[in-house]
């Protein structure tokens, strides 16, 4: 909370422990000063540590499950982390490194490890090192299955396994099984299509200049940042770069947004130290589009969180029975005393208290779990209630509320970035972070809000596939062309090259970082030597500008 702040403890001195257990020593170290070591530090401390052989015989499988753990950490580039380091301090990337680390840390043989997107957050250079820890794992004798879209794990696969054709009800099958090389001509494979070029967006002909002004941030020195001066140019696609952990999140959403927040008089938390901003004046408003759960009740899902359930709810109280009853939009409303199931409350289940365990949700013995009653469901709309409306796709409702505008422009907006296949009455706090985000996005989008606003994003590519990528910056083109302007925090390539502008920040991780590298355009970016981003970048633009001549060449042949 911004109302609340912490102060070591005057007995411990942040220690957290009682003198008894400091007087315990290993090497001539107690715990704390071991865990506020470097993870490095401590792995090289823990190699050379002078035990006595009874020492060394007792404690000899602890201290190999210890540096087992350490040497994970280091191999996946974070081991200028100190050991006592809080969690909510770290950054996307490292805090999914970390969390593999219990996992993948330990000397296990013959073991199904399972991976659910282990890259996220992840920049090209760490996810380099993740993928060679899993090879390692591999090389042990281990199975491991990883879900992911990420293209260094796809290219470099023993065995893919591609679902879809498309996500939801569109999915559902194996439409590709096979070697890496087999899926780049495999006609049938979304994902082939995307590594061999034959689609996506291609390395763009000409940038957008920024000729709406710049936004400059002066003595940024929250954290990491090494009192940083930054120019932010307006009305493009700007991207903020970096390995994990450089400091992007902490100049774009802890210093930059409270800052123009504050000069807007606008409620925020209080900005990381920094001097000034400048050319604040050139935008009307400004949104921070994060991760965060866009709501934990159940109550809130898709439609009503981009106000397409109002008019879902007029269409329904426009029909022939719904006006001879006299019910009105409200009626179809599960949030006020109406139309909505009285034993459940609208909730479509209900919730069982179990005091010291977690809380049981049963379906509503009354309602069956739809919301409504029984009257409010005789009420149809070519042939579909209130209820089942809600269970239909985002793609199935846009085709069937044909005819009705306000309907369909906000369920297009759902479409645009990628999030067709969600159900309407999906409770929200079921959401990815990723989807959740992109749901942000598309309520900023049906709300039509005022001109010249700067959006700041969080790495919004979490958990796309390429296509959806495609769509994403489709609407960002949409944003763009209408007077606002984007900044994003990426590291996904294929967002990068079609970029107008990077700033890339570095050259490593937390007290190596904190300093811009590089900015310009991706080709400038691209043929810095000193940028992490760039050798990546320049492989990717390289790759790409080949398979367009390639193909190219194939069909003049």
């Amino acid at each position: 909370s911004r109302w609340r702040s912490s102060t070591p403890c005057p007995d411990c001195n942040g220690a957290r422990l009682r003198p008894e257990a400091l007087a315990v020593r290993l090497g001539g170290k107690h715990i704390a000063e071991l865990s506020s070591m470097k993870i490095a530090d401590a792995a090289a401390f823990m190699e050379s540590v002078d035990l006595t052989d009874r020492e060394r015989t007792v404690g000899r499988m602890m201290l190999d499950q210890v540096l087992s753990r350490l040497r994970f950490l280091q191999s996946v580039g974070v081991g200028y982390l100190t050991l006592d380091r809080q969690l909510k301090t770290l950054s996307g990337g490292e805090m999914q490194r970390v969390s593999l680390t219990s996992a993948l840390g330990s000397s296990l043989v013959n073991m199904l490890y399972v991976l659910d997107e282990p890259s996220v957050g992840l920049h090209p250079q760490d996810t380099d090192r993740l993928f060679q820890a899993v090879r390692r794992l591999r090389d042990r004798g281990n199975s491991v299955i990883v879900v992911e879209h990420e293209e260094t794990f796809l290219r470099h696969a023993d065995h893919v396994i591609e679902t879809g054709p498309g996500a939801g009800e569109h999915g559902g099958q194996v439409v590709f099984e096979g070697s890496p090389e087999e899926m780049l001509t495999n006609a049938g494979s979304l994902s082939g299509d995307y590594l061999t070029g034959r689609r996506g967006m291609s390395v763009p002909a000409s940038r957008r200049k920024p000729t709406h002004g710049w936004i400059r941030l002066n003595g940024a020195r929250g954290n990491n940042l090494k009192n940083l001066s930054v120019d932010f140019p307006l009305g493009v696609l700007c991207v903020v770069s970096g390995v994990s952990g450089a400091g992007k999140s902490t100049l774009i959403q802890d210093t930059l947004y409270p800052a123009l927040c504050s000069r807007k008089r606008r409620d925020a938390d209080k900005a990381l130290p920094y001097d000034d901003v400048l050319g604040d004046g050139q935008i009307d408003d400004m949104i921070l589009v994060d991760q965060s759960p866009i709501g934990r009740s159940p109550r809130s899902n898709p439609v009503t969180y981009i106000k397409a359930f109002d008019a879902i709810r007029e269409v329904f109280a426009d029909t022939l029975e719904a006006r001879t009853h006299n019910y009105s939009a409200g009626h179809f409303s599960f949030n006020v005393d109406g139309g909505r199931c009285s034993a459940c409350e609208g909730d479509g289940f209900v919730q069982i208290d179990m005091q010291f365990l977690a809380d049981v949700y049963m379906k509503c013995s009354q309602c069956q779990g739809r919301r409504y009653r029984k009257e409010i469901l005789d009420v149809t709309y070519r042939g579909h209630n209130i209820a089942e409306v809600l269970e239909m796709s985002v793609r199935k409702a846009f085709n069937f509320f044909r005819g009705q505008d306000k309907v369909q422009k906000r369920l297009k907006r759902l479409m645009d970035v990628g999030l067709d296949y969600l159900r309407l009455g999906q409770p929200a706090n079921t959401l990815s972070a990723g989807e959740a985000q992109r749901l942000k996005l598309a309520g900023y989008l049906a709300s039509a809000k005022r001109q010249r606003t700067l959006f700041l994003l969080d790495e919004p590519t979490t958990g796309l596939h390429f296509s959806d990528i495609v769509k994403l910056l489709d609407c960002f083109d949409a944003l763009l062309s209408v007077g606002h302007s984007l900044i994003v925090v990426e590291h996904n390539l294929q967002l990068m090259k079609a970029a107008d502008y990077i700033i890339d920040l570095g050259p490593g991780a937390a007290d190596e970082g904190g300093t811009v590298v590089a900015c310009g355009t991706p080709e400038e970016l691209a043929a810095h030597p000193d940028s992490a981003t760039g050798k990546f970048l320049a492989e990717t633009i390289e790759r790409d500008r080949n398979m367009q001549q390639e193909l190219l060449r194939q069909d003049t042949a």
